[in-house]
């Protein structure tokens, strides 16, 4: 017998998941070259992982050397933030994706990379649930949709995002802009670093020095969450500017607000600051090549940083001051203390209520009187009276 290769790739539509945490995986119905057909899951996120580690593979076919060589099908980056309905508007790009892949050069369609990553897995067949938690909700993509990839969607459709002010690279992988001018976002790191292409021109811009056409605020930009993120310093950094941190390699921080920038607000103690979040990793997480590599690049430039900025919107971008990181902050954490010292009190006393009486200490009796001597000659033995004559 041959190699294994696959045959069809069919997407079936997506699950949502709600173990160990909500979240969404794909449906795919892989048909290999044996005639057997396979249901695996995947998320986004992994399918994009795989995208990324294709295209590193064939150089050539992602266009990379020549743009006009590429083959290779575009897949927007993850967003920040997916929900239900981003997920759901991705089926269509996902299913002319997989339509695409398997009609690729045999070196690139049949290679190991592709095999491996939808062969059957574990999980596949025994996907973690659990018992108190609500069963996955099945979305299946419309039949009319199946019939022909090419009428599920048109191109794909990248981002397009203004420079607000001249960028001059300092790196062969990056990309000079200036003001005015539109690019197309291919991949958001959240380092801060994007990874655009302009007209032929192609390579990573600071995100601080583009701006959605729709209005000046990030719509995929997360609110504030004063819980924190536990993360570890992987690369120390000296402050430059003063709302900015100082922290040293090994540190354990909180992360409260996770700026598209790529200069995250984090806590340390009850110290709030901006710190590159290129230079962080999550508590837990192992350390991957990937990360490593991107710790060697610079830290992009803030947005408060850039001079000259020139913005076709008449209202500047939302702004929270540090003070109102460090109020919100504090008063958090004292809310926290509060409720743990609430419970402990809680504890105690009860504990007090069942403590058992074996344990209490028992009242002592009195001490009788002595007994006066006529007393003792009357009553007691010739033994005891002779003591005290």
């Amino acid at each position: 017998m041959g190699d294994t290769f696959i045959r069809h790739i069919e997407l079936l539509g997506y699950e949502k998941r709600f173990f160990p945490s909500q979240h969404y995986v794909y449906m795919f119905l892989v048909k290999w070259n044996d005639l057997s057909e396979k249901v695996v899951y995947r998320r986004f996120t992994e399918i994009y992982e795989f995208h990324k580690a294709l295209k590193e593979m064939f150089p050539i076919e992602s266009g990379d050397i020549n743009i006009e060589n590429r083959i290779i099908p575009h897949l927007p980056a993850p967003k920040w933030f997916d929900g239900q309905r981003s997920t759901e508007n991705r089926q269509g790009t996902l299913a002319e994706y997989c339509y695409t892949l398997v009609n690729l050069p045999h070196k690139i369609s049949r290679c190991l990379h592709v095999v491996n990553f939808f062969k059957v897995r574990h999980d596949d067949m025994n996907p973690v649930t659990d018992s108190q938690i609500k069963k996955p909700e099945v979305f299946f993509l419309p039949k009319d949709s199946k019939k022909n990839p090419t009428d599920i969607t048109g191109p794909i459709v990248l981002q397009t995002y203004r420079a607000i002010a001249d960028y001059e690279k300092s790196s062969t992988s990056e990309m000079a802009v200036k003001a005015g001018d539109m690019v197309d976002v291919v991949e958001k790191s959240e380092n801060g670093w994007w990874f655009c292409q302009l007209k032929n021109k192609r390579g990573w811009v600071p995100a601080a020095y583009l701006e959605p056409m729709d209005g000046p605020d990030e719509s995929e930009e997360p609110e504030p969450n004063y819980a924190g993120e536990a993360y570890v310093v992987q690369k120390s950094y000296t402050a430059v500017e003063e709302d900015e941190l100082t922290l040293k390699e090994g540190d354990t921080i909180e992360v409260i607000h996770k700026l598209l920038d790529g200069w995250w607000v984090i806590r340390k103690d009850e110290t709030t600051g901006y710190y590159p979040s290129m230079y962080l990793r999550k508590a837990g997480e192992v350390n991957t090549s990937v990360k490593s590599e991107l710790r060697n690049r610079s830290a992009p430039p803030r947005r408060s940083t850039i001079r000259n900025v020139k913005s076709i919107h008449k209202q500047s971008r939302k702004q929270i001051s540090q003070e109102t990181y460090r109020r919100n902050s504090k008063k958090y954490i004292q809310n926290q203390r509060k409720v743990r010292e609430n419970s402990q009190n809680k504890v105690n006393v009860i504990i007090e209520k069942n403590e058992p009486d074996d344990n209490k200490p028992k009242a002592q009796p009195a001490v009788p009187p002595r007994p006066s001597k006529d007393l003792i000659l009357n009553r007691c033995t010739e033994s005891t009276w002779r003591k005290i004559l």
